[in-house]
């Protein structure tokens, strides 16, 4: 018997949509899920080196939460590429003003930083509110596993 490691080709991966509603929940709790799903780690045929992930829609975006103190604490930043080009704002206005782009940059965090991981988040897309264009796709619900030993609900 010969125990041969198996490698999933293009042709194996079959692809969902996924729809998660993303209303009151931390938003790195619902990027760690997200990122896990644009993965592939929830089938049984993933590999590191392979996109076997599903796309994902996360909808009511705007809802996000964040925990402790980090809507104060927290700065998000981004260089425009020029000197004295860098931008800082608080976690907590980015998320209230641009939900959507706060949420892509967790997950964008969360994948690999390569090709393979911007392919990756070509399959997500973020709305704001509970309205999105992706009727025809027929999206399956998603949702967020609930977290053990949390003491905030």
């Amino acid at each position: 018997m010969t125990n041969k490691t198996y490698s999933p080709r293009k042709q194996d991966v079959k692809r969902k949509w996924l729809i998660v509603d993303a209303a009151g929940t931390p938003v790195g709790r619902v990027a760690a899920e997200v990122a896990a799903i644009l993965r592939g780690k929830h089938k049984a045929i993933f590999a590191p080196h392979v996109d076997t992930g599903d796309h994902v829609i996360v909808i009511n975006a705007a809802k996000l939460t964040l925990t402790s103190n980090k809507a104060t604490k927290t700065m998000i930043y981004r260089h425009s590429g020029y000197p004295g080009g860098l931008k800082a704002q608080r976690a907590g206005d980015a998320l209230a003003t641009r939900p959507q782009e706060a949420l892509r940059r967790a997950v964008k965090g969360m994948l690999p930083h390569n090709r393979l991981g911007r392919d990756m988040l070509r399959k997500l897309k973020v709305y704001r509110g509970a309205d999105h264009p992706h009727e025809a796709q027929r999206p399956e619900p998603r949702p967020l596993k609930k977290q053990t030993g949390d003491k905030n609900g």
